[in-house]
């Protein structure tokens, strides 16, 4: 099982590059053509120079999560291109095909860790919602049963030890709950009561009262949560994913909320994603979708401009960059 990591912390140290790992300071191009006004903007406010992409270009800021062609097309055309700024904190849609450039010294940077707060405080807000059973009150019309439990002095399971699983222990600290991270390495989190490694998650899953999914989507992170750990969970426990939709097994969570083997589940992601019109788990009572807005355009513009104008300044002039992703890995 991998390391279930997904997004540094803003604040963390940067990371400098020494020697020949440090890309020559040069020109950058904001791609796809025409995107990314706010983006040129911020590069110039950093004191580069935006050019059109060309024979000069050293340096790419990429805009678009789904339209992902022209950057493999400049990257295969200007291989003098050293860095590249990618837009989103998970990299899944790039990874693959990025590996090999990568491997050959192409500095990759994300939005891993700038967008940490407004994802734990939707994480926040899944959890209350589910142990609250408010997608079932929320399609009532008429007065019901009482329903719900709640969080305080609960044992939430987080996977994942980046910027959200940081964010999110601050949140959960009023609630007085005990607090388990799952990452690679045993060493510490602050701010959570234990941190265990990887291959002892499935000890620690039947414990939970709530297991928080921030981690990034791999080929050992797919289908992560299957049908044998659902029903390992506990049946008052709630799942919220707010990491990437394939790390659930969608078909086996819509069973076990169906078995009543788990009290709920809130997703911000699925598997697939979007989610088709009239699959079973849009009806489910016990289930809340939100369309991966955890972290809005509107929320993230201003996260991912100062995350752009700390990486500018790095390119140009420190050597130093913040967020820096690995292909190969996949995050």
């Amino acid at each position: 099982m991998t390391e279930f990591h997904h997004r540094e912390v803003l604040s963390a140290p940067a990371t400098k590059l020494e020697g020949d790992a440090r890309p020559e300071p040069g020109k950058i191009t904001v791609l796809p053509a025409g995107s990314g006004r706010a983006q040129t903007q911020t590069v110039l406010a950093a004191g580069g120079e935006v050019v059109e992409l060309s024979d000069d270009t050293r340096g790419l800021i990429y805009t678009s999560y789904r339209n992902i062609e022209p950057l493999f097309e400049a990257l295969d055309s200007y291989p003098g291109i050293g860095w590249v700024q990618l837009p989103y904190a998970g990299i899944d849609a790039y990874a693959k095909r990025l590996a090999p450039y990568a491997e050959r010294g192409l500095v990759v940077t994300s939005a891993k860790g700038a967008y940490a707060q407004p994802v734990a405080e939707h994480a926040l807000a899944l959890t209350l919602a589910a142990q609250r059973s408010l997608v079932l009150r929320s399609r009532a019309t008429k007065w019901g049963p009482s329903l719900g439990r709640s969080l305080y002095g609960n044992h939430v399971v987080i996977l994942g030890a980046g910027g959200i699983a940081s964010e999110l222990l601050s949140l959960l600290r009023p609630f007085d709950v005990t607090t388990t991270v799952v990452r690679r390495s045993a060493a510490p989190l602050e701010g959570a009561d234990r941190t265990v490694t990887s291959d002892e998650f499935d000890a620690v899953l039947p414990e939970a009262d709530v297991v928080v999914l921030a981690a990034a989507s791999t080929a050992e992170t797919y289908h992560l949560i299957n049908a044998e750990r659902l029903h390992a969970m506990k049946p008052t426990s709630v799942l919220v994913n707010i990491g990437r939709g394939p790390l659930v097994d969608t078909e086996a969570l819509d069973a076990a909320l169906n078995a009543e083997e788990i009290y709920g589940a809130a997703l911000d992601v699925t598997d697939p994603e979007p989610l088709p019109e009239g699959h079973p788990l849009w009806s489910n009572d016990r289930c809340l979708i939100t369309p991966h807005s955890a972290d809005t355009p509107e929320m993230t513009l201003p996260l991912l401009l100062r995350r752009i104008d700390d990486n500018v300044r790095g390119f140009l002039s420190t050597g130093e960059f913040v967020g820096l992703a690995d292909p190969v890995k996949g995050y």
